[in-house]
C-alpha cells in the first residue's frame, strides 16, 4: 500500500522532511503499481518509446543514486549509467537475469540511502564537484531534491498510463 500523500497542510519537522515525504510517497506509488504486474507485463513495453515498467524501476534507483550519492556527495560510482547502457541518455535496460524482486528491493534500499544522505546535510549545502555536473557548478541539495521530486512525479504519471493499458487500473 502506498505511503500517505504528503498533504501540504500536514506539518513536517523541516523542509528536508517535506522533500523526503514526497519522494517516499512517489516511490511507494511506483512500487505499488509494479507489484500487481506479472513478470511478462513488467518486462514488456506498452508504449512507442519502448520502456517497460521494470526498466523504470531500475532507472529510478539509478536516478536517486546518480543525483545524491555520485553527484551531491561525490562518491565514486563505477557504473552511474548502468540503467541506460552505460551512457547518459541511453535507453533504459534490464537483463534477462535481473529478477524483478531484486530490482524492486534495490529501489527500496536506495530510498533508505536517500533518506540518510538528506538527513546528513543542510538543504542549502552545495554538492561536491565531480563528473555528475558535467562541468557546471554543483547544485544545492534542495535543487537536487526538487529535481528528484519532479522526476518521480513525471514517471508516476507515465506508469499510470502503462497500468491503464495493461489492466485498466487508473489513478494513484
Amino acid at each position: 500500500m502506498s505511503a500517505p500523500f504528503p498533504e501540504p497542510t500536514r506539518l513536517r519537522a523541516s523542509r528536508a522532511e517535506v522533500f523526503l515525504g514526497y519522494l517516499d510517497y512517489f516511490r511507494s506509488v511506483v512500487l505499488d503499481k509494479v507489484a500487481c504486474l506479472g513478470d511478462e507485463d513488467l518486462r514488456t513495453s506498452r508504449l512507442p518509446s519502448g520502456w517497460a515498467p521494470l526498466e523504470l524501476v531500475k532507472h529510478l534507483t539509478f536516478v536517486e543514486r546518480r543525483w545524491l550519492v555520485w553527484g551531491f556527495e561525490g562518491e565514486t560510482d563505477a557504473d552511474p549509467w548502468g540503467d541506460s547502457g552505460g551512457s547518459p541518455g541511453g535507453r533504459w535496460t534490464i537483463g534477462a537475469h535481473e529478477a524483478a524482486a531484486d530490482l524492486i528491493r534495490s529501489l527500496e534500499i536506495q530510498g533508505a540511502v536517500t533518506r540518510d544522505v538528506v538527513r546528513r546535510h543542510d538543504l542549502d549545502e552545495v554538492g561536491q564537484p565531480g563528473p555528475r555536473w558535467d562541468g557546471a557548478d554543483p547544485a544545492t541539495l534542495e535543487r537536487v531534491l526538487f529535481h528528484l521530486v519532479q522526476e518521480y512525479a513525471r514517471h508516476v504519471g507515465h506508469l499510470d498510463v502503462v497500468r491503464e493499458l495493461v489492466d485498466g487500473t487508473v489513478g494513484e
